[in-house]
């Protein structure tokens, strides 16, 4: 590991927005203003249940999961056409650049989408093309990761890979998302073996709100490569042991914790712990339109509320890196950049 030099603490916000990081754990559906769901509903003629942008977001008071979930499905009620789904996640991957963000791997929810009567087709190429131009336009490499809801049944799952399938070039991963309490991994463990038969990387949530056994499950029942969120493992020696010992990537999601009362403020959050322990962490914005802040918000608001340095900032872009399902060499020239811009800074 980089030996990093200590940075004082009126520069290190500084620091972490010029970093160059990945996103690993990003809903792009949560990444839906309030703005651009008003814009889209006026677009595609839907009747909103707010008054005004600001009636929005005001309801945007969390008290666990589900009462953001009810919120984040009405909000997505406004995507329609694929250009709907381009112009939403253009409108991220923009903000992903202005972040540093030089590598994203985005969430999307499709059975959201097709219980609306929404093709797959539509869902996937408009997503798809905002990925390819992000790339081509500002510099920022993105891919897609289909999730499943597991409030829905393991049939339904199945229904939904069938139907993305004749689009699979155009994403790389299957994850598994939605409300996590009564909902366990192994009810997934089927169709899950069919993705990894089929070659596609997996995550899974599991240890946000949910026990430790369901990291476990997890990983031994759904062979996944990465825990999305992960906070709960502190609970376990063991399974803390075994995800440092196998270098299991966290993408733990600070902002979001705190907003869904995971955590009752930033300065209690676990960073820290799972960092020092040895844990692959990595810091994620989740559905930053509702959590209130995007990727560099999350570092910065969790630095200034915990005893986090430029060591922890190195390790944590560094772990975004290597967590990434990119080739080997590009992880290795973006390690080189981040390098060289830490021995900028001082």
């Amino acid at each position: 590991m980089k030996l990093v030099k200590p940075v004082a603490a009126d520069r290190l916000s500084a620091l972490l927005r010029q970093m160059p990081k990945a996103e690993l754990h990003i809903h792009i559906e949560g990444s839906l203003e309030p703005e651009l769901i008003f814009a889209l509903a006026e677009r595609n003629g839907v009747a909103l249940p707010y008054a005004s942008v600001d009636a929005l977001r005001s309801a945007y008071a969390f008290t666990n999961l589900q009462s953001f979930l009810d919120i984040y499905y009405a909000g997505a009620s406004v995507l329609i056409t694929e250009q709907d789904f381009y112009d939403m996640a253009r409108a991220y991957l923009l903000k992903a650049a202005q972040d540093n963000v030089v590598h994203a791997e985005l969430f999307f929810d499709p059975q959201t989408h097709t219980a609306r009567g929404v093709s797959m087709e539509t869902v996937i190429n408009g997503l798809h093309r905002a990925c390819v131009d992000a790339q081509a336009e500002l510099g920022v490499s993105a891919s897609l990761i289909l999730c499943f809801l597991r409030h829905l049944s393991e049939e339904d799952a199945f229904e939904t890979l069938d139907q993305a399938l004749p689009f699979q070039e155009k994403f790389i991963g299957i994850g598994l998302d939605s409300g996590e309490v009564g909902n366990p991994p192994e009810k997934f463990a089927r169709v899950f073996a069919r993705c990894r038969e089929l070659g596609f990387h997996l995550v899974a949530h599991a240890g946000e709100e949910g026990p430790p056994a369901y990291i476990w499950t997890a990983l031994d029942l759904l062979k996944v490569e990465r825990i999305d969120h992960g906070v709960q493992a502190t609970k376990d020696a063991a399974l803390m042991q075994r995800l440092a010992k196998d270098r299991i990537a966290l993408t733990v999601c600070p902002l979001s914790n705190l907003k869904l009362c995971v955590f009752p403020d930033l300065a209690s959050h676990n960073l820290r712990q799972l960092l020092d322990a040895g844990l692959a962490a990595t810091v994620n914005s989740d559905d930053p339109a509702y959590f209130g802040g995007y990727l560099n918000e999350n570092f910065t608001q969790t630095f200034a509320a915990g005893p986090l340095d430029a060591e922890h900032a190195y390790r944590l872009a560094r772990n975004s890196f290597e967590a990434s399902f990119i080739d080997s060499a590009t992880k290795q020239r973006h390690i080189d950049r981040l390098d060289a811009n830490f021995e900028a800074f001082h």
